[in-house]
């Protein structure tokens, strides 16, 4: 995951833990997929609070990208809200994250989870408070 966004490579423990993995990072789009086994509730289904990690991991990677091209590289979450529309029970998820807007001192994306069949999962949107270091 080295060099996603500059200066902010490490994208911490909860995100190992939770085996999220990114493959790709710009401003305009971000992908990344998560395994369902060990990220479930008790009836065996994934965890919404799962997807909600997923969405604003990829949101917030969105609009560091973002902040950078306006000298404001730290995104902070300040809003997060998330659908869930379908059970997973087992193998991964991918989460796809753009823009619905971008300004100078706040970001918002629209992150749109699927399970492995293309069948939509999740429906997040996060917004970012852009800041400076």
């Amino acid at each position: 995951m080295s060099d996603l966004v500059d200066g902010y490579a490490d994208q911490g423990e909860l995100v190992r833990l939770m085996g999220i993995t990114i493959s790709e990072v710009s401003a305009d789009r971000v992908i990344g997929t998560m395994r369902v086994q060990g990220n479930t509730q008790p009836f065996g289904l994934l965890h919404g609070g799962a997807s909600c990690v997923l969405a604003e991991t990829l949101g917030s990677l969105g609009a560091m990208r973002h902040g950078l091209s306006v000298g404001r590289p730290a995104a902070v979450g300040v809003d997060i809200n998330a659908t869930h529309h379908k059970g997973v029970r087992d193998g991964t998820v991918t989460g796809v994250a753009t823009p619905i807007f971008r300004g100078v001192s706040i970001a918002t994306y629209e992150i749109i989870i699927t399970d492995e069949s293309g069948d939509r999962v999740c429906t997040a949107r996060i917004t970012c408070q852009l800041r400076r270091p």
